[in-house]
């Protein structure tokens, strides 16, 4: 029987793919700035919300909105599973032409999305970045701390990295595809995404304060995220391990001369301290080493596991098309009926290399 074609995703021109994780409190306030724009467009849409396994109201009041505004789309996650993770599963079922990524947090303003769209299709680009011109809202621990995230991955990654880009981007389709052809697991897009050198432009515009609710990203996972972006796109850190065994070498062999030098003299006294500072700069270069190299191991392991990076709850997309099916696997969703998709996909894994359709 021949594949029946998906119209939805055949008349949607602009997908806006919004993961949240507890934003019940601004909830309120992302959907009466985000739809009065889209509605402005003049272009089939969709909002793609990512429930990223919330636990206050948010997927109730998800449910609450979506009765009176049909273009919004709710896909549940099983667990909490990060929010780059939350923002691959709504790429992975985007539908449209063009893929916007925002944060619910209401800092990015949804209402640069129409100049986004606007210059990706005067100058044919495939991205479209976001870039904060002004952050007079973050506090000046956070201006410091994301000043340094950025100066690193820039010297690590390349100048192709533009900085003070977060994750409010627009991406073609072409764009999306190639991301989900990508084997990486712990996946950072902001990085990601200027690795694969497509045609892009610019949109800059001022970081706003969040009008409710908390950060979710405390120290931790900030720190986190510079680990990921590190060890995901350099090996410069085991270069420095190696550097500092170097340096450790030469600081051992100064010491050895030295030690043979005072005993040829006899002046052999308690060395105490030189023994005790040697020994603790020595374990902590190689515990630094060994940590390093642990990184790397890390990811190696997590890469040979190949777990999928989430599993979908529900869809409510499938949903209404009556298709969803819960898979024996562990809970992934069956694709709709007919699209010819690996399952394991659909749980979250990236498509083989050279894969570039449209998942529904």
């Amino acid at each position: 029987m021949p594949e029946a074609p998906d119209t939805t995703a055949a008349v949607t021109v602009l997908s806006v793919v919004v993961p949240m994780y507890n934003e019940e409190e601004v909830l309120p306030a992302l959907v009466s700035r985000l739809r009065p724009v889209l509605a402005g467009l003049g272009v089939g849409y969709e909002v793609v919300a990512v429930d990223d396994g919330s636990t206050d109201r948010t997927a109730e009041l998800l449910a609450a909105f979506r009765l009176g505004w049909p273009e919004l789309r709710v896909i549940g996650l099983r667990r909490n599973s990060g929010h780059q993770a939350a923002l691959t599963a709504g790429l992975d079922r985007a539908h449209g032409a063009y893929v916007v990524s925002l944060d619910a947090d209401l800092q990015d303003p949804p209402e640069k999305i129409p100049e986004m769209l606007e210059l990706a299709r005067a100058e044919g680009l495939d991205i479209v970045y976001g870039i904060r011109a002004d952050r007079a809202s973050d506090t000046g621990f956070k201006r410091w701390t994301a000043g340094l995230y950025y100066l690193l991955v820039r010297r690590l990654a390349g100048p192709s990295v533009p900085a003070q880009a977060g994750d409010f981007r627009l991406l073609s389709r072409a764009a999306v595809d190639a991301l989900r052809a990508l084997p990486d697991q712990q996946r950072v897009y902001r990085l990601l995404v200027p690795w694969l050198g497509f045609p892009s432009g610019r949109v800059t515009y001022e970081r706003a304060p969040r009008p409710a609710g908390r950060s979710k990203y405390p120290l931790g996972r900030m720190i986190r995220l510079a680990v990921d972006s590190v060890t995901g796109f350099s090996a410069a850190p085991l270069r420095i391990a190696t550097w500092l065994g170097g340096f450790a070498f030469l600081v051992c062999l100064t010491l050895m001369v030295y030690t043979l030098s005072a005993h040829a003299l006899e002046h052999t006294v308690p060395g105490w301290t030189s023994l005790f500072t040697g020994v603790l700069f020595i374990g902590a270069v190689q515990l630094i080493c060994v940590g390093l190299l642990g990184e790397y191991v890390g990811r190696i392991y997590t890469a040979v596991q190949n777990r999928p990076t989430y599993f979908i709850g529900h869809d409510t997309a499938q949903g209404e098309a009556g298709n969803r099916v819960v898979g024996p696997g562990g809970g992934h969703d069956a694709a709709h009926a007919g699209a010819a998709i690996p399952p394991p996909a659909e749980a979250g894994t990236p498509l083989p290399q050279g894969s570039s359709g449209v998942r529904t």
